[in-house]
């Protein structure tokens, strides 16, 4: 992994029934302790922020991936369900590609696949594994 530097600005106010800001250069979010933790609930919680960092890992991922094979994408969707307990925290990434209408099925499959491999290839999802976050990919393919 290439050396990278982050710099994350929060600001909060009104304790624990307040709210704050998350910023990055590219990123503005409200955040807040959520309703069942007795927060306000007005902003995204800790483990919103997390489940939508790993889908931006993995989406990002598979976008480079499915340019890489050259394949004639048309639409990407990847919708994302955390389960979170006090036993299992499990992430379920839902990809759903659109290939062109003449889409060979070799083509098809190597986009199948691609939602696999971008599961190994997301750095921020590898980590989380390490955490034992379980990740798991229910990955659609069709043409237009």
């Amino acid at each position: 992994m290439a050396d990278m530097k982050v710099n994350v600005n929060a600001v909060w106010d009104g304790g624990v029934k307040g709210n704050g800001t998350l910023k990055t250069d590219f990123l503005d979010i409200k955040i807040a302790i959520p309703t069942s933790l007795e927060g306000s609930g007005n902003g995204a919680n800790p483990k919103e922020v997390l489940v939508s960092s790993v889908t931006t890992c993995y989406t990002a991922t598979l976008v480079f991936m499915l340019e890489s094979r050259k394949l004639p994408v048309e639409e990407l969707t990847v919708d994302s369900e955390a389960n979170i307990s006090d036993h299992e925290f499990k992430i379920t990434h839902y990809p759903h590609i659109v290939l062109s209408s003449d889409a060979t099925q070799e083509q098809i499959d190597s986009a199948q696949r691609a939602t696999e491999s971008a599961d190994k290839g997301c750095e921020v999802g590898n980590m989380l594994k390490k955490a034992d976050v379980k990740i798991e990919i229910q990955g659609k393919v069709s043409p237009k």
